[in-house]
This record gives structure tokens, sequence and C-alpha cells, in this order.
């Protein structure tokens, strides 16, 4: 074993990709199916680099994360980048006053670089608990496209689809700014045709307007059998009292707290009977450190934590639970390419196709995240760089 590793270097590399048939709905924000459109995302990889050689890498995040690590990279400057905790707590401290989303893309690197260290992957690192992992079709939101997601039906016809592909469960993320009427209607019309054969799941993403609204699409939950309901109105789903309100009104179980940050203020809405399920990812919610911490205060009070998104970090968090039921396969369409793979230069793939006959995902086994970067790519779509020593 090498001695310990002192971090010598920060690297920030801003890189972009395009996603073919993808454009924006009403306001810009949802990302949606559109013939003929290519969206370009802008994302980052970091590099943690250190005396022993060993280096932690992780890809994600935007302007805002990295604007925010800027205020405390140098503080990483000749840290042990084994004490995850330590670093953890300082700049948790440093971010009183900020929203800690940088803490992910850091914490994420360095237990890349431990995995790396110990020469083992990061879920035996943290304790090991299952290689395969279920997953659920997480739809885009819905579009305006004949051949699109854009009907109840349409909804119903892709979650056959992907019931025949092997995926145990369905998630919908419906319209922008739709009618609350054809929301209910897409629950009926896919509970009536997978009910009973698949798990089902909504995420409104704080889009309904009012509490009437999200009762509305709760009973018809309620009535469709759905095991959970998720983020449904514009509170951005932080509010403790309205959340416990509609939790008294309708059966379905709410998953709540993707858009509640840290380990304290996710208890707080435990303790309120808020939620039924307990949201938690490791890029939002200050690294596989702080989505451990969340995770286990869900075990102690008995309810599960489902981990938000799709990645490598996502995966090794998830394989570590007993207390996780689905890996979350975001964002699929029946016409929209996975994009995002091209980013990886070995097998590792997310989308649509990427689960097996069982619906299944594998965690990675190579040492750390276990996965590759593909690092041609990123420096011929290289748009900015910045080094810290």
């Amino acid at each position: 074993m090498t001695s310990r590793p002192i971090i010598t270097a920060v690297e920030v590399h801003e890189f972009w990709y395009g996603t073919q048939e993808l454009g924006t709905d009403y306001n810009g924000f949802n990302s949606v199916y559109e013939p003929g459109a290519r969206a370009r995302s802008t994302t980052y990889i970091i590099k943690i680099n250190t005396s022993a050689g060993i280096s932690g890498e992780f890809v994600g995040g935007g302007p805002s994360e990295v604007g925010e690590l800027r205020t405390y990279v140098n503080y990483l400057i000749g840290k042990n980048a084994l004490e995850r905790e330590r670093i953890y707590n300082d700049i948790k401290r440093a971010l009183r006053k900020k929203d800690k989303m940088s803490m992910g893309l850091v914490d994420i690197a360095l237990w890349d670089l431990a995995g790396k260290y110990y020469n083992a992957p990061i879920y035996e690192l943290l304790g090991g608990w299952r290689k395969k992992l279920p997953a659920y079709a997480s739809t885009y939101h819905g579009d305006n496209q004949p051949d699109g997601l854009s009907s109840p039906t349409a909804y119903a016809d892709f979650a056959e689809q992907c019931l025949a592909m092997g995926y145990p469960a369905f998630k919908i993320h419906g319209w922008g700014n739709a009618p609350i009427q054809q929301e209910v209607a897409t629950v009926l019309a896919v509970g009536k045709r997978v009910g009973g054969k698949m798990d089902l799941m909504i995420d409104p993403a704080c889009e309904y307007n009012t509490f009437a609204d999200a009762l509305k699409i709760g009973r018809a939950c309620d009535e469709a059998g759905f095991l959970w309901l998720e983020d449904p109105f514009k509170d951005g789903g932080v509010s403790q009292y309205a959340h416990r309100k509609l939790r008294q009104m309708i059966k379905t179980p709410l998953l709540q707290c993707e858009h509640v940050r840290g380990i304290e203020p996710k208890a707080d809405f435990l303790i309120a009977e808020a939620t039924d399920f307990l949201r938690v990812d490791p890029v939002y919610d200050c690294g596989i450190t702080g989505g451990l911490k969340i995770a286990h205060i869900a075990e102690g009070f008995g309810i599960d934590a489902e981990v938000h998104g799709a990645g490598p970090a996502q995966r090794h968090l998830m394989a570590a639970l007993r207390n996780s039921n689905y890996y979350e396969m975001a964002l699929v369409h029946p016409k929209v390419p996975d994009a995002r793979n091209v980013i990886y230069a070995d097998d590792y793939r997310d989308g649509l196709h990427a689960i097996d006959e069982h619906g299944c995902v594998d965690v990675p086994d190579g040492p750390g995240l276990g996965v590759t970067y593909n690092w041609d790519y990123i420096k011929a779509h290289e748009t900015g760089f910045v080094e810290y020593r």
C-alpha cells in the first residue's frame, strides 16, 4: 500500500455533449422529445490528484456547483484524501449559507480515490449488500408530438413496452402546464394497462399549481394502486405541513425530500410525518458520505430510502443499502437516445436498453467508481479548464 494520499491539486474540466431529438417544453425548464432538435448539455469532470499518484474522478454538476466549489477549493490542498468525514464536516460548515450542492462532486471523487487506493469498489468499502439492482423506467416529461409521450394512451403503450423489456416498475413524469384532468387520465390509463404487473409511480416535478390538483392526482393514484407519488406541487417539495396534510387525505405513499438538502432537514421531514419514503441523491446530498447518513436515518425510522437519478455513484450507494427498492433509470423515452454514455470509455451504460432480461443493472466492480472516463471525448469537447494547487 502506498503512503497516505495528500491532495496536491484539483482539476475542473468543463465539456459538452449533445442529445438528438431533445428540446424543451413551454417554459424551457423541462427536457422533452422534439423531432429534429439537438440539446447541448454542459457538465464537468472533477479530478482530485494526490501525492500518492492516485486520482479520484467524477463527472457531474453545473456552473452553480462549480462556482460554489471555488469558494473552498484551496482548503482541500494538503488534506489527507482519505479523511472524507473531516472534509465533509469542514466544508458543510463553510457552506452553511449556501446550498452545498458542490460537496457531492468532491465527496464522490474522494470515494473514487479511496477505492483506487484500497483496490476495491466503493460498494464493498460501504459494506456491500448486493450487486444486481432492479430498475424502474423513469420517463422524460410529456410532449405534444404525435409519435411521442403526448397522451395517456402513449404513456400506457410505453409502460407496456418497458414491461416487455423486463422493467419491474415504471414512473411517469407528466406534462408541464397540463390540465389536471390529463394527468389524472394518464395515471388511470397506465394503471389499467399494466397495474398489478409492475410497480407504478408518478413524479409531477412540482408542476401542479394547487393543493387541490395534488389531491386529485393522489386520489387517482389510490384508484390505480400506485406505489408512490412524488413532489406534486409548486411548493418545491419542501413544505412539511402541506405534505403531511396530503398524506392524511390519500392512501398512496409519498416520496419526498429530493429538494431538501442535508441530513437534519430530512430527519425533520420524517419526524413531521410528511413523507413515507425518503429521497436521497449522492450528488445532491453532499456525496456518498451524506447519502449514506440519510439512508441510515431512514433505516432508523423503519422506512426506505430511494436513490434519485442514474449513474455509477447512485449504483454504488444503492448497492450498500438494505432499505432501497429501485434504481432510477432516468430519463427514458421511446424516441430519445441516451447520449450520456459517450463519456465512458468502457462498457458502463445507462438508458432505456441498459437493463438485463430481469430488469436489473449491475454495479461496477472495478476499483472506486469502477468506470473509465473517455478523456479523448472530454478533451475534444472541452470548453473550459482550471487547476487549483
